[in-house]
């Protein structure tokens, strides 16, 4: 019977660790990611509260009859809504996640086989049970090998970065720092020959293989995007990719989940400055103010604020034209005017500027309807921002707001969506709230508006609603996309 037990074990643990495999790869092998992701998948639905009662009974159980452990490996079939392929963000078998399964997989089997020998239930049952916290350990364990590994590309984009010889410029925030990169690289373009780290390469080895791959002879300046999920990051960033020009654009409660406090972010995001000799910084938030006050001492630091014009230094260089947004465009100009592009040359350019993909981006369905992708924005700021576009594109129509809620914003999280959800309901005709991680703040906050509400389980089911319920004239807001790993 034991090895009958085994046996059951063995097979739950395939699509089990699979799953949370998958989470720990979306999750960019960030500890304590998969537990994180676990303990919110347990409280999605009664039916995953249930059988993870079911797992603990058995577990339990097991350690007076062997027979309850097969409640344990039956639980395995959860939680339930959580895909083991996945479709949005499917399993990639890269050499980190072989790595990470090969050892995943060797504490199982170890755990399994063992417990079979020696008679022991509870060592076959409770891996299963402890499986989340299992992966995070081991990524925990392996944090120091993947560095290893990783400093032959480090060392080599830098000295291929040494080699070339560009000006730096770094630029981070909470949010804003893509659109700002490529804002720089267009400004810049015909009058420098630039190269911008591509989509959002903005880690270790993502700067790494955007150097690598990309930097050629003769680049001017290369523009790297730089992000954070904690202290120390971005400094360690900067002592190789080491920038002449810094730029913050924005703070947010972006991440919160893992800073805890605004502070922190703003701290984080300073390690930008320090081996850089100028510093741009949008002040329009009273940290970032704060921060530019206290930098102006020791290097050279540039001021950008926004109102109805951008000011650079506190001198007018014009407002944003539609689609663009004002602070990362003031930060973009006053990073090129201290590169030396004169201010006519960029005014030129300005005209021209895209709109980043899937961040406020407008475009038409078959049927008529305007359909505004923010997908990539997660931030209270941006959602604001894509209301306002919402009322613009809509006027005289009918407006819908589709949205998962927003994620990473910690202990704020349920009242800014609560918040957006109640501007948002005061403002357009329907709100469809699509999934379970913030379908209780949504629900609060669109509560006393004139917005009629949709609950779907699915996106796929929110664009067949719109679809459905929208024709010519009419106007949609994506409001943010959560991977199906989210409940």
């Amino acid at each position: 019977m034991i090895w009958l037990l085994a046996a059951a074990c063995a097979l739950a643990t395939v699509p089990a660790s699979l799953r949370w495999l998958r989470v720990a790869q979306r999750e960019h092998y960030l500890p304590p990611a998969a537990s994180q992701f676990a303990l919110r998948w347990t409280a999605s639905s009664p039916v995953n509260r249930l059988l993870d009662l079911v797992s603990v009974a058995g577990v339990v159980g097991a350690a007076f009859d062997l027979r309850w452990g097969f409640l344990t490996a039956l639980a395995q079939i959860g939680p339930i809504g959580l895909p083991v392929r996945g479709v949005s963000s499917p399993l990639s078998w890269t050499p980190r996640l072989r790595r990470l399964a090969i050892l995943v997989g060797l504490i199982l089997v170890g755990a399994v086989s063992t417990g079979a020998l020696i008679d022991q239930p509870l060592m076959i049952v409770a891996p299963l049970l402890f499986l989340p916290w299992l992966i995070d350990l081991s990524l925990l364990v392996l944090g120091p090998l993947e560095r290893r590994l990783g400093d032959k590309w480090v060392e080599r984009a830098a000295a291929k970065l040494k080699s070339v010889g560009p000006v730096v410029v770094a630029i981070t925030g909470s949010y804003g720092k893509t659109s700002t990169k490529n804002y720089v690289a267009h400004l810049l373009t015909g009058s420098r020959a630039v190269v911008a780290s591509p989509a959002s390469f903005n880690n270790r080895m993502g700067l790494a293989r955007a150097i690598n791959d990309g930097l050629t002879p003769g680049t001017e300046v290369f523009v790297a995007e730089m992000g954070t999920y904690g202290a120390g990051e971005i400094a360690d960033l900067c002592t190789w990719v080491t920038p002449r020009v810094a730029a913050i654009v924005a703070v947010g409660p972006v991440h919160l989940e893992r800073f805890k406090t605004l502070e922190r972010v703003v701290a984080a995001k300073a390690e930008i400055l320090d081996q850089a000799m100028v510093g741009v910084i949008c002040v329009d938030d009273p940290l970032l103010a704060e921060l530019a006050r206290e930098r102006v001492g020791s290097m050279e630091i540039i001021e950008v604020s926004t109102d109805d014009e951008i000011h650079v230094d506190g001198l007018s260089v014009g407002s944003a034209p539609e689609g663009v947004f004002a602070p990362n465009l003031g930060v973009a100009i006053a990073i090129c005017r201290r590169l030396g592009i004169e201010m006519e040359v960029i005014s030129a350019r300005v005209p021209s500027l895209a709109t980043p993909e899937h961040r406020q981006s407008v475009t038409k369905a078959v049927s008529g309807f305007a359909i505004i992708d923010n997908t990539f924005n997660s931030n209270p700021a941006g959602a604001r921002s894509a209301l306002d576009l919402l009322a613009r594109e809509g006027n005289g129509g009918t407006t819908a707001v589709i949205t998962p809620g927003m994620v990473e914003l910690g202990r704020l999280q349920f009242e800014e969506n609560r918040s957006f959800a109640e501007v948002a309901a005061a403002r357009v005709d329907h709100l469809v709230i699509v999934g379970r991680t913030n379908r209780r703040a949504l629900l609060e906050g669109s509560a006393s508006g004139k917005a009629s509400v949709t609950v779907v389980d699915t996106r796929l089911e929110a664009v067949q609603w719109a679809r459905e319920h929208l024709g010519p004239g009419d106007a949609v807001l994506y409001e943010n996309d959560l991977p199906d790993h989210y409940p």
